[in-house]
This record gives structure tokens, sequence and C-alpha cells, in this order.
């Protein structure tokens, strides 16, 4: 998709303080980062089902739902936040 040149393209980005927060554990902030990417990993996780019919249903795997919100959760622990903050400063 094109866009001309007086639109710009804008995203609900997190806070940079919210994911510094999860990054450390703090629970409301990896709830935040859950709930911002919520959609997303439902998106994802959905899977075309037929029915005995030959019908199409699309249902949320709850298992891979599960595992996407793990990985999230775990990678959001793991980021360090400190090199990007140093980044930016200079």
């Amino acid at each position: 998709m094109k866009k001309g040149k007086k639109q710009k393209c804008t995203f609900d980005l997190l806070p940079f303080h919210v994911i510094e927060a999860a990054s450390t554990g703090d629970t409301e902030a990896i709830q935040a980062v859950l709930k911002h990417y919520e959609g997303y990993i439902t998106v994802l996780a959905t899977r075309k089902m037929f029915d005995e019919f030959g019908q199409v249903h699309y249902c949320v795997d709850e298992t891979l739902r599960q595992r996407l919100e793990t990985k999230l959760i775990t990678k959001t622990l793991g980021f360090d936040t400190k090199s990007y903050v140093r980044k930016s400063n200079q």
C-alpha cells in the first residue's frame, strides 16, 4: 500500500518506560505488553478448521496462543534496555 507524500503511517507504540519496567519484571508492565500484542498474537494463533460437512471455521488455537505469550514474556524479561538508552544519548 503506497502512501502519499503528506500521509504518514502512525503506529501505537509502547512507551519506553513500560518496556523498561517489563524487562525488570514489573507484572503490571508485562500485562501492558501482553495487552498491546493481544490482537497480533490472536491473529497468529488463528487456524482454519473444517467440519464434517466441509464448512470452514476459524478458531484460535489456545495452545499456540499461550506459547506465543510465553515467548513474548521470556523475550521481554531478557531485553536489555541499557544499550538502547546509551545509543539514544550519544
